[in-house]
């Protein structure tokens, strides 16, 4: 699905360049006008797939939006972003690359450690989130105690 919005460009204090849209809470900026435009394209994405994932509903886009920063310039970001844009595995194959059971997987997205989304009776799991918990791999044992000083 297409999704079209208008973002707010402006250069902040700190010579960043920011991204904000008219339409949505939130935002990103970048170092230069063109990385700004990359960065909102790029927030848009993430924010349509999550809206998906979750069944949330999709603000109607305005047009003909005026800027109101100094220097600010209206920029139009289009995506299609859907749930089938969303890079995801499934269930199992998130459980074998995390070395734990199907059933644990449905308690880490029910806990918020996993994100993902069920289509159907499947279920699927975001990548980023699968690699993100790989990357922060809590440590086997128990955690030692912090040394009293």
């Amino acid at each position: 699905m297409m999704h079209v919005y208008e973002f707010e460009m402006f250069e902040g204090s700190d010579g960043m360049f920011v991204a904000l849209p008219y339409d949505l809470e939130g935002g990103t900026q970048g170092e230069g006008l063109e990385e700004a435009c990359e960065m909102a394209a790029d927030w848009l994405q993430a924010e349509m797939e999550y809206r998906a994932m979750h069944d949330l509903q999709f603000p109607k886009a305005t047009f003909g939006n005026e800027p109101s920063h100094p220097g600010g310039r209206t920029v139009i970001v289009a995506v299609n972003a859907d749930k089938d844009t969303v890079r995801k595995m499934s269930a199992s194959d998130a459980a074998r690359k995390l070395g734990v059971s199907p059933g644990r997987i449905t308690q880490m997205m029910d806990a918020g450690l996993l994100d993902g989304f069920k289509e159907g009776h499947r279920s699927w799991v975001t990548e980023d989130s699968v690699n993100a918990r790989l990357a922060d791999t809590p440590k086997a044992g128990r955690p030692k105690k912090a040394a009293l000083a």
